[in-house]
């Protein structure tokens, strides 16, 4: 088993002429289109529509590209490999690590460099991690990524999980909803729902894999920063299942994914446990469907993980949607202990 000091000695060399640095803001472009290079060689498509979404995770809450960011450029100045780590949760025990290598570039040990530059930031956290927990940093791709999975599998990363993307084409209008007994539904107000809703979505992922609860203050910003707020927020489809003065279930929703602007996207569908298996996860799918596919959105959808605990993936099926692609995550354990992040429904 690697220990943080062991780990902190692995240091691929970059070859000759090639520099490491933090991004300046006015990169966010040049680095979409670098993602998008390597993302259409991997699966034939964009994976980032919109540079605005990766500009908001730039400036998110407890995230600063000067120290959790790294670009590699060519010597001519091209962007030619790219990591993030990040380190914000609370308690930080599963880092995570997202890397894109420039088609162009690959074969010289830069991807290597920058999985190495990952841990070596992801480690950082370990001292003012409380003792006895497990510290375990997480990547993941596309299933079609061979040569990252080989590097994965190549440095200690065990495959754990894989997360479908489906999708739901809307060349007609979808089956209207049908809403159990005395829920209602209500538009979102921004100016009094923001914490109810963020306890709802809390409620409804404590069953989810990988779900770590956060104190309060924490969690809130960053759910308001990236869920209810940031490029492209409406709140006109921020859908609330209410059962008299009770919120029952969350459908959050986005008018544009952000790889397809004629996409629909849901962002998060939470059911409390009192309101389960009476039909409202389906009710709420297909009243953001059918919103979708009145403006005019030719699919919608959606990211779960392929084990899911409640059983979202049969929900997803049942509504129409299909797999689109497979994302597999990975995991490397630095340091054992107690492992605090939800893994089984009786965990």
């Amino acid at each position: 088993m690697n220990t943080a000091t062991e780990l902190d000695l692995k240091t691929t060399s970059l070859p000759e002429g090639f520099e490491v640095r933090p991004p300046h803001m006015d990169e966010v472009e040049t680095a979409v289109a670098m993602f998008n290079r390597w993302s259409n060689a991997v699966i034939g498509e964009d994976e980032i529509a919109d540079a605005e979404a990766i500009r908001n995770e730039w400036v998110s809450p407890g995230f600063d590209p000067q120290t959790d960011i790294r670009l590699v450029l060519a010597p001519d100045g091209a962007l030619a490999g790219y990591v993030e780590t990040w380190t914000n949760g609370n308690p930080p025990v599963h880092p995570w690590i997202w890397m894109r290598l420039h088609p162009d570039y690959e074969g010289l040990g830069i991807d290597r460099f920058l999985l190495e530059w990952g841990e070596r930031r992801a480690v950082q956290v370990l001292p003012a991690l409380p003792p006895g927990l497990r510290f375990a940093p997480r990547v993941g791709v596309y299933s079609q990524a061979a040569a990252f999975k080989k590097l994965f599998e190549a440095t200690g990363y065990t495959h754990i999980r894989s997360n479908y993307r489906m999708r739901i084409d809307l060349d007609g209008a979808p089956p209207a909803p049908v809403w159990p007994e005395g829920i209602g539904l209500r538009p979102y107000d921004p100016e009094t729902d923001a914490e109810a809703v963020y306890r709802t979505d809390v409620d409804s992922f404590r069953d989810h894999f990988g779900f770590v609860e956060e104190p309060f203050e924490t969690g809130f910003k960053r759910f308001r920063h990236f869920l209810l707020g940031g490029p492209g927020f409406d709140p006109s489809i921020q859908f609330l299942a209410v059962d008299g003065d009770e919120i029952a279930g969350i459908c959050l929703c986005r008018a544009q994914s952000f790889d397809d602007p004629n996409q629909g996207w849901v962002s998060t569908l939470g059911v409390r446990r009192p309101w389960r298996k009476r039909g409202l996860g389906l009710a709420l799918l297909r009243h953001a469907f059918g919103e979708f596919h009145r403006r005019g959105a030719r699919s919608a959808g959606l990211g779960v993980d392929a084990e899911n605990l409640t059983g979202a993936l049969r929900l997803y099926e049942k509504a129409g949607m299909r797999i689109h692609n497979q994302f597999d995550l990975y995991e490397k354990e630095i340091r054992p202990g107690r492992e605090i992040s939800v893994q089984s429904l009786e965990s």
